[in-house]
């Protein structure tokens, strides 16, 4: 696979007498991909019909004239003024009611099938128009940023109840899936059904769920209208740009629809804003060691192994709470560590900063003067080095952990304890696996097969899938499950016969207490149990309790099939994580503070994000150094 470099870039924003200029440098750079177009309706449709092409013509044919591929985004995320008037109710609103008004993006309601379809439309127009001149697609942008999901509109209610009544089909089988008869709940038809907004407590965790799985089926049939459309004239790969800890919708399921996934990798802007746990001050300026390389491994599952980075950070961001500049050298790194977890491009946001509007304090690849910025001369490094780097190899590695969206949905729904998150828990098991050196592969939740995979880690899979569950059954290598695995039903009911159902591994979870942060329980090995604690009646062996009076299971097996009670901490984790990675066969390493290591086919790459130099065996590595060693 050839690794290819790109920017995002927006022609309307300029003087159409910079464009050739821009591009020329651009395949001077060494760029070869070039995406724009996904916030240019009001500029390609001023007035309803009134369509004005000639401009995009232009900038297409100036941008492929210097050599370059123009992945062409279709702009629904920006629905212009004009579109408020045709579709008066097709703005979302938040839980509390309230509409979101037009002067942003993403206002709308995925469920509001006018602007749709006028989307779609609109996609089958530049399909038909450009699906030629194009080397690939991108719909709307960044489903889900914003909080844009989840919609408490009129619109989506009339939709929820459409979509209950092809899920339930009549009003008893939903009133005894969702146990009705609890506080007086039943309904005697759909159109008594509200959101699951503005109750007096918490609602129903079923009406909750339904609800969840409701926004995420608007999501997909949303991109899948696009989808269709775009390929009613173009055979080109379509994409989705997706964003960093988004789990409002399934990604695997829209995934399914495109060739190639894509997501926007801001790592500062994520460190100061989204990331679970790690150590802000010591990577303010590079970033999170551990959540870049996390989503680049669930992006390249969720495109099914092709996968890029749309949008990379080139220099400070606009919107985090503090917006620091990178540390020098960072950019060619998150770059490189992009590569070695296999994406085959990385683009940069943007090629130059835009000087009016939201984003002006956004930095792109040229000042708004349009002299070089910091990340400039960092592009220029990386473009080099392609040049003279072989072709990426890809290979399965021998770690995997299954990711599951519904899961995120049910302890958001239903926490229990106060933190109580299924990507958290996902991510720190994570961080501590990449800690000891190890390449992680991450897997949807309805993986058919665990082969090749000496480690798999199935951790607070609300209810285990029948393929995953055939899987894991089937898997030659060690298979770790729980904290919280297979508990509840799919109506978010405790399931009876009480859970875990875990294939081989007799284990019943008959109690689940959850504890303050400041009350862990120690385990007789190291370390401790937080947060989510079960008590197991089992017959397996109990390889590790906690150490009271009364000593409960944490770490059960059976064979190869393992059983996780509680949420481990740092400790407990990597003690607990190394071992069986030691048992499996695996490379462990005691990596130094801010070291990481990716193994591909043919080379292993050995980042540096601390902020002073790092050794890594006879190597010593510079802050945001990048080290490639060949592989036998």
């Amino acid at each position: 696979m050839k690794r290819t470099i790109g920017t995002c870039y927006y022609p309307e924003h300029w003087p159409e007498d910079v464009w050739a200029e821009d591009a020329r440098r651009m395949a001077e750079l060494g760029l070869t991909w070039v995406r724009i177009g996904e916030f240019a309706w009001s500029k390609l449709e001023p007035r309803p019909g009134d369509y004005r092409w000639d401009w995009l013509d232009r900038a297409i044919d100036t941008l492929n004239g210097a050599g370059l591929s123009v992945v062409l985004g279709t702009p629904s995320a920006t629905p212009p003024r004009w579109m408020l008037d045709r579709f008066p109710d097709m703005l979302a609103h938040d839980a509390e009611g309230r509409p979101r008004r037009f002067g942003s993006r993403r206002h709308y309601c995925f469920a509001h099938a006018g602007y749709r379809e006028a989307s779609a439309n609109m996609a089958r127009l530049l399909s038909a128009r450009y699906g030629d001149r194009v080397a690939a697609w991108q719909t709307d942008n960044e489903y889900g940023c914003h909080d844009t999901v989840l919609s408490w509109s009129p619109v989506a209610r009339d939709a929820f109840r459409d979509w209950l009544r092809d899920r339930y089909g009549d009003m008893a089988a939903l009133n005894d899936a969702w146990g009705n008869e609890f506080w007086s709940m039943a309904y005697e038809d759909f159109r008594q059904i509200d959101l699951p907004n503005l109750t007096v407590t918490e609602p129903n965790p079923a009406h909750s769920m339904a609800f969840r799985r409701f926004a995420s089926d608007m999501v997909v049939r949303w991109n899948a209208a696009q989808v269709d459309a775009i390929r009613e004239h173009s055979d080109a790969p379509i994409s989705h740009n997706y964003m960093g800890r988004v789990t409002e919708f399934d990604h695997f399921a829209t995934g399914r629809q495109m060739e190639i996934a894509t997501w926007d990798s801001y790592p500062m802007g994520f460190l100061l804003d989204r990331v679970p746990g790690g150590d802000k001050t010591a990577y303010l300026r590079q970033g999170d060691p551990d959540f870049q390389a996390f989503h680049h491994d669930l992006y390249r599952a969720v495109g099914r192994g092709r996968w890029w980075v749309m949008e990379q950070q080139p220099g400070p961001v606009n919107w985090a709470p503090w917006n620091p500049a990178p540390q020098p050298g960072m950019v060619r790194l998150w770059s490189w560590e992009a590569f070695a977890h296999g994406a085959e491009a990385v683009c940069w946001f943007r090629w130059r900063q835009f000087p009016r509007a939201q984003e002006q304090q956004h930095a792109g690849l040229l000042r708004p003067d349009s002299t070089e910025a910091p990340g400039f001369a960092e592009a220029r490094q990386v473009a080099q080095e392609l040049a003279d780097a072989p072709d990426a190899a890809a290979a399965q590695v021998p770690v995997a952990m299954v990711f599951d969206y519904a899961s995120q949905w049910a302890w958001e729904i239903q926490p229990q304890g106060a933190g109580f998150d299924h990507f958290d828990l996902c991510f720190r098991l994570y961080r501590t696996l990449r800690q000891l050196g190890l390449s992680i592969d991450i897997l949807p939740p309805d993986t058919a097969a665990l082969e090749g995979y000496a480690l798999t880690l199935v951790p607070a899979v609300a209810r285990l899938s029948d393929p995953l569950r055939a899987a894991i059954a089937a898997a030659e290598g060690l298979v770790l499950t729980g904290p919280r695995t297979d508990l509840k039903d799919a109506e978010m009911a405790t399931r009876v016969p009480l859970g875990p159902d875990l294939p081989d591994l007799p284990a019943t979870s008959v109690l689940q207490e959850t504890l303050p942060p400041d009350a862990p329980r120690p385990l007789k090995g190291g370390g401790h149990v937080t947060l989510w604690l079960e008590h197991l009646e089992t017959d397996a062996e109990i390889v590790e309790r906690t150490e009271e009076s009364s000593p409960l299971p944490i770490l059960i097996r059976n064979g190869n099939r393992l059983h996780l009670a509680g949420w481990p901490d740092e400790v407990a984790a990597s003690r607990i994580l190394r071992s069986l990675a030691e048992e499996a066969g695996l490379e462990v390493h005691d990596l130094p503070e801010g070291v990481r290591l990716r193994d591909t086919g043919a080379e292993r790459f050995v980042f540096n994000y601390a902020s002073a130099p790092r050794r890594f065996g006879e190597h010593e590595i510079e802050p945001a150094g990048v080290l490639r060693l060949a592989r036998d």
